[in-house]
């Protein structure tokens, strides 16, 4: 289907009364929202690029849709005729890029960050000159290659990189893949942050090869680190443990169940000088905090900071007693007056019920505690107001006594 050149574009109406939530900004339109006895979504092939109206056919947004996902259409513009082509994207990229530069001043971020660029469905993070892109959805997957021109024009990268291997692709019908769009990609990158040196690798390291969303909350760690005892949980390549040490820990010990991971975390510690004062762990977290436990180790300083427990909303219940199982076994191995950064990158959790997780593993420890800070996602996630599910990550940093 041509997207911009019909004055008379597609449409699907939404029934009686569901136009509300995405005139309070949300960018989403579920199946069961629209009417498809006027607009069958079953008419149009995934990607295509319609009109979004009331049941009383008023404008709503500018879209493109899946009729085989939950999720049937995402927002694309909320003005008439606001289509998403070749120049929409670098528009939208380049203005992402110049909030990027400004707030966060070197070259390693995320430069977009899906419907809160309104890039539905887009990741791109940058590593100095690589660009790892991740395409979720199948609208965005036929501008896949405007993607790489937008982003050969305006970062001038070595290599573009496509890290297409999400899960979420199958909800849209997509495959699986991961591949070099641009130049050649390196096996493993550098990452700089905190005035520190990490690795990466764009290729096979989990998501893009690094969290960039965690940079505020490991500096933040930082910051209580200089003479402490860390232990750094789910530690991947390193990025918390290493940033304690950096600061001045005594000790830091980095667990992960991926020798891949560790490597990464080592070389990052021998890199900043680091080394003698960390020592790592191959195992499943949840053992070793058992087998600590038992053996009577303390630690000052403790980061949980695992992978998503809830990936649907259907998880929830399972999802939130392996949190309470990951801070109750966290909470046994923190010394007297002691620091527990408990963090969920669960869209689905809520914060409250996070807090309540720490707060039930404290009591049950017999521990009293108290919420210090509260973190986020770093500024290069910003949140799309009116998009809760933009607001995933959270990061409570707690003092037991």
């Amino acid at each position: 289907m041509a997207e911009t050149e019909s004055a008379e574009q597609p449409v699907i109406y939404l029934a009686r009364r569901e136009e509300h939530r995405l005139r309070n900004g949300h960018p989403w339109v579920f199946s069961n929202e629209v009417d498809t006895t006027r607009s069958p979504l079953t008419a149009f092939e995934p990607g295509d690029q319609v009109e979004v109206l009331t049941h009383g056919e008023r404008f709503l947004a500018t879209a493109y849709v899946n009729p085989r996902s939950l999720i049937c259409a995402r927002v694309i513009g909320t003005r008439p005729g606001e289509w998403l082509d070749a120049a929409a994207l670098e528009s939208r990229l380049v203005r992402a890029q110049r909030m990027r530069d400004r707030l966060i001043g070197q070259p390693w971020y995320r430069l977009a960050y899906a419907e809160s660029d309104d890039l539905p469905g887009l990741i791109v993070d940058r590593y100095g000159d690589i660009a790892v892109v991740q395409i979720g959805t199948a609208g965005m997957e036929r501008h896949q290659g405007d993607i790489v021109d937008a982003l050969r024009r305006t970062l001038a990268p070595a290599a573009i990189v496509a890290r297409n291997d999400v899960a979420t692709r199958a909800l849209e019908g997509l495959e699986q893949t991961v591949e070099v769009l641009h130049g050649d990609a390196p096996g493993t990158i550098e990452v700089r942050e905190n005035d520190l040196v990490f690795l990466a690798a764009p290729m096979s390291g989990q998501k893009t090869g690094w969290f960039f969303d965690q940079r505020d909350n490991r500096r933040r760690v930082a910051q209580h680190a200089a003479g402490r005892r860390v232990l750094d949980l789910f530690c991947y390549s390193g990025g918390f443990g290493v940033t304690a040490a950096a600061a001045g820990a005594t000790e830091v010990v980095c667990v992960d169940s991926s020798e891949a991971a560790l490597d990464l975390a080592r070389a990052a510690a021998r890199r900043n000088g680091v080394e003698a004062r960390m020592s790592f762990v191959q195992a499943d977290v949840f053992d070793a905090l058992r087998a600590m436990a038992e053996d009577g180790r303390r630690f000052d300083l403790v980061v949980a900071d695992p992978p998503a427990f809830v990936r649907r909303r259907k998880d929830l219940a399972a999802g939130v007693e392996a949190y309470r199982r990951l801070n109750r076994l966290a909470v046994s191995v923190l010394a007297p007056e002691a620091l527990l950064l408990s963090a969920s990158c669960s869209s689905h959790l809520a914060r409250e019920r996070l807090h309540e997780v720490v707060r039930a593993a404290a009591v049950r420890g017999g521990r009293s505690v108290q919420l210090l800070e509260d973190g986020g996602q770093a500024l290069d996630h910003p949140v799309r107001l009116g998009m809760p599910e933009s607001a995933y990550l959270k990061a409570a940093l707690c003092w037991l006594a």
